[in-house]
């Protein structure tokens, strides 16, 4: 809707660009967002000069990052592609909820859709992997899918809108570029109106899945007995699945089970009673009668230091990423970010579970108070109070206890200069 406020994601390229023209010549309020990953020398940031004249021309917000890609690639074990996806996208997020934007535009279109599919089914895929890039996925939005790569090309030219070409595209070094230029080719050799034949199928694949998707919601009625030590599921039902493979994965995949567990679960059915099945998370346990879902006892999450040049970091089942901003910025609607005065910290920090002696300064409050106490007031869980991360400074205060409450003592004020924002993803 033209009233909302986006955060448009644009590298440069004619995609991205068009898309910035349209919803300015639609009426809609947007910023731009541009990543400099730093793998092309002067070109990555001729693209972020090139960006950054693009909102001014349009006299929008400019927000631009500059990203050590292959040390973070190398230092998290990612290929340089996927390496770029996570700390694009998990930008992306952080920008929207910190200025207030309502959805995150990103310039994809047809041919990125059929390159996805075809990727997918080259590695290996469920039918989720088959419906491509969804058109709105949360707070992801992707308006351009109804184009093709050519039909925007010539539309770039009949507007004679400029844009920056990435050389990168050329090489068929990437997966997906080597699909661009070798094999998609040849596959619109056989049927020149490839685009509009994955488009049909497209929508036959969703429907599919939403078919799918109902009937595992009905067998979870059916199935599923939840009682305190668990998920009960009767084995005389789930023999009669049918297709069994299929049925019973996905009835499993929200625990954490792959398909390979399935696979096992299945052979051995009817022939290893009290075996245990695990995945991160769960045990499954095969009985004589039933199937049953435990979740696995917590274990102790080791603690994890924090430096001062530090920019992301993990705990437990969260990714923890960190921000140094000069603007007095107070974190509101969003319990899994903080903003700390920055010249209070003393590094290293460090983020850890909870001890039966800890106590914090809760924010409005002058006086301390356990978090012992704290927890059992705000209803917390006995097993879930060990998942909750601290951060704690380097003289031992708890600053931020995550999802609940920051420190009295660290939070911004008018005499703050510069503060750290602190940031929990979950990854699992």
């Amino acid at each position: 809707m033209p009233h909302s406020n986006i955060l448009v994601a644009v590298s440069g390229g004619m995609d991205s660009v068009l898309l910035t023209h349209l919803l300015k010549a639609a009426g809609y309020n947007f910023g731009i967002a541009h990543c400099n990953f730093g793998l092309r020398g002067d070109e990555s940031l001729a693209d972020q000069q090139f960006c950054n004249k693009l909102a001014q021309q349009f006299n929008v917000s400019f927000h631009t990052i500059n990203f050590a890609t292959r040390e973070y690639a190398a230092d998290n074990k990612l290929s340089i592609q996927m390496a770029a996806r996570e700390l694009r996208y998990v930008w992306f997020e952080q920008i929207r909820q910190q200025h207030g934007y309502h959805a995150i535009a990103l310039g994809h279109h047809q041919n990125d859709t059929i390159e996805t599919i075809l990727l997918n089914l080259t590695r290996g895929t469920g039918i989720a992997g088959l419906h491509g890039i969804l058109p709105l996925n949360g707070v992801l939005a992707r308006p351009l899918l109804f184009l093709s790569r050519d039909e925007i090309a010539e539309i770039v030219k009949l507007e004679e809108i400029d844009y920056v070409e990435d050389s990168s595209n050329a090489s068929t070094k990437y997966a997906r570029n080597k699909l661009r230029h070798e094999v998609i080719p040849k596959l619109k050799l056989l049927n020149p109106n490839l685009e509009n034949t994955f488009e049909k199928n497209l929508r036959h694949f969703r429907e599919l899945e939403q078919l799918l998707e109902l009937t595992v919601t009905e067998l979870k009625l059916n199935l599923f007995d939840y009682q305190d030590d668990g998920v009960h599921l009767p084995l005389e039902k789930v023999r009669k699945l049918q297709p069994l493979h299929l049925l019973l994965f996905r009835l499993l995949q929200e625990y954490g089970f792959s398909e390979a567990v399935t696979d096992d679960l299945i052979t051995a059915l009817d022939k290893h009673p009290g075996r245990v099945f695990e995945s991160r998370g769960h045990r499954l346990v095969l009985d004589r009668e039933q199937l049953v879902i435990v979740k696995k006892e917590n274990k102790d999450i080791e603690p994890v230091n924090i430096t001062m040049e530090d920019k992301r970091l993990y705990f437990g089942d969260y990714a923890l990423t960190i921000l140094h901003d000069d603007s007095p910025l107070i974190i509101r609607d969003n319990p899994l970010a903080v903003a700390i005065d920055a010249q209070l910290l003393i590094y290293p920090l460090t983020m850890r579970s909870w001890q039966q002696s800890d106590f914090f300064y809760p924010l409005g409050k002058r006086t301390r108070k356990k978090l012992s106490d704290f927890f059992i007031n705000e209803k917390v869980a006995v097993h879930k109070k060990a998942q909750i991360p601290l951060l704690i400074n380097g003289n031992g205060d708890i600053m931020w206890i995550a999802g609940y409450r920051p420190d009295e003592r660290y939070k911004v004020s008018n005499n703050t200069k510069k503060v750290a924002i602190f940031e929990l993803f979950k990854i699992a």
